[in-house]
């Protein structure tokens, strides 16, 4: 399984590729996961998440966090 960790707009999400689409996440810091509810189209692929993610949030930008950052990825 895929999966990228994002910082949206100050948000830090997890996102998983499995093999019935794309899964996010907020990840507390106990290791426990809820649902991020985010919905990624099966047919966004990796290299277009960034993007995606970046215009389906950007009500979230603010002056203190105006990017969609990528912080790690695991293939």
């Amino acid at each position: 399984m895929k999966y990228y960790k994002y910082n949206i707009f100050g948000r830090e999400v997890l996102i998983e590729r499995r093999s019935d689409g794309w899964k996010t996440f907020y990840q507390g810091s106990e290791g426990k996961r809820r649902n991020a509810g985010i919905f990624i189209p099966d047919e966004v692929d990796e290299p277009e998440l960034t993007q995606y993610l970046s215009d389906l949030c950007h009500e979230w930008a603010s002056e203190s966090h105006p990017d969609v950052i990528c912080l790690e990825k695991n293939h």
